[in-house]
């Protein structure tokens, strides 16, 4: 089957790999849909600290297909033909954030893509324990693959949202109108936000953010943004601070750019060798501020993200720039690659 590989100090291939086979209690999952996530260009581009040394892993965690094979032990719960979905998170199932259902936060989890083999190809062997935590969830006939390989990206976004409460009425700030901070950005408007605003360098990226209907859009390179933030508020600041990118300049800004009682929540994490930034602590003693940060996602959130792309709440499909065609994922990589695309999508023709 076609497949795109990264090796560890070996480097990225798009190659002809062997059919996973499974056990008894394990599915194997026809892909019918893989969107290429940042955390696939940064393996591809720095490695991965969960392989080891010429350790080959078939990249992908955001996708979505139908089963082909189900072992015994697993076909009554999930038939062949029934179309799921992934959470990719699988945890240890003995540690306390195991018990609490919180997958993404064991300190000794497996994921696909990372360290176990993940969805850029033609099947994906389901194991066992992501069956037994919950992470496979039936898919509805009439639900896109396309969109449903992005309920995984949404759920890390949920994730953020809950992080900072966001009230009716408040003010929402955004930094990134990737498609992570347009994600918010929505999600943020579906929770009751008063005024939500997007800031970005990247012109076409504002003009995206103002297609699904983002009214205020801040362009740091043509105005002042602490200034433009102050007079959006009448002087307050925003209530709610999300970094949808990994910028240490954007997360020591953000704190001077709260109202009292504000949230900022540092979703996009920092290089890993710029990891530190100078916060005055002051503001956050004057003025209580909560800074919060998350990472991923659990199999609650991305039960809430299917619900949300199903009633229309989020519109995930106007955040994928391109599609391509599984046999033609060499080009799909090459273009996330070149780092100007939205969220790029391999899928298959069914």
């Amino acid at each position: 089957m076609i497949a795109a590989t990264y090796t560890q100090n070996a480097g990225y291939k798009i190659q002809d790999i062997p059919i996973p086979a499974i056990g008894d209690d394990e599915l194997l999952v026809r892909v019918m849909a893989s969107s290429i996530c940042g955390t696939d260009l940064r393996i591809i581009q720095s490695g991965q600290r969960k392989l080891r040394d010429g350790q080959r892993v078939v990249l992908g965690h955001e996708f979505a297909g139908v089963v082909a094979q189900a072992g015994p032990k697993a076909a009554d719960l999930f038939p062949i033909g029934m179309r799921v979905g992934v959470a990719p998170n699988i945890g240890c199932s003995r540690c306390s954030m195991c018990a609490k259902g919180l997958f993404n936060m064991c300190p000794d989890y497996s994921a696909f893509g990372i360290n176990m083999d993940g969805a850029h190809a033609e099947y994906v062997r389901i194991p066992h324990a992501s069956i037994q935590q919950g992470s496979v969830f039936p898919l509805p006939p009439d639900m896109p693959f396309v969109h449903a390989a992005l309920i995984e990206p949404l759920s890390c976004v949920v994730n953020g949202n809950r992080s900072v409460s966001i009230q009716p009425g408040e003010t929402v700030l955004i930094f990134g109108a990737g498609p992570i901070g347009l994600m918010h950005a929505m999600l943020a408007r579906h929770s009751g936000a008063g005024t939500v605003a997007v800031i970005d360098t990247q012109p076409d990226r504002l003009d995206q953010a103002a297609r699904v209907g983002i009214e205020h859009l801040i362009d740091p390179g043509r105005c002042d943004v602490a200034e433009t933030v102050m007079r959006l508020t009448e002087g307050r600041g925003a209530d709610v601070i999300i970094t949808a990118c990994s910028v240490p300049a954007v997360q020591e800004q953000s704190l001077g750019l709260l109202a009292p009682f504000g949230r900022v929540c540092f979703f996009g994490g920092l290089p890993k060798d710029r990891p530190c930034i100078r916060v005055d602590a002051n503001l956050i003693h004057y003025k209580n501020l909560v800074v919060t940060g998350v990472t991923g996602g659990a199999p609650c959130h991305f039960r809430t993200a299917l619900g949300l792309i199903l009633d229309g709440s989020v519109d995930v499909s106007s955040v994928v720039s391109h599609t391509f065609d599984m046999n033609d994922m060499a080009s799909a990589f090459e273009k996330a690659l070149h780092g100007q695309a939205m969220k790029v999508v391999i899928q298959r023709q069914p």
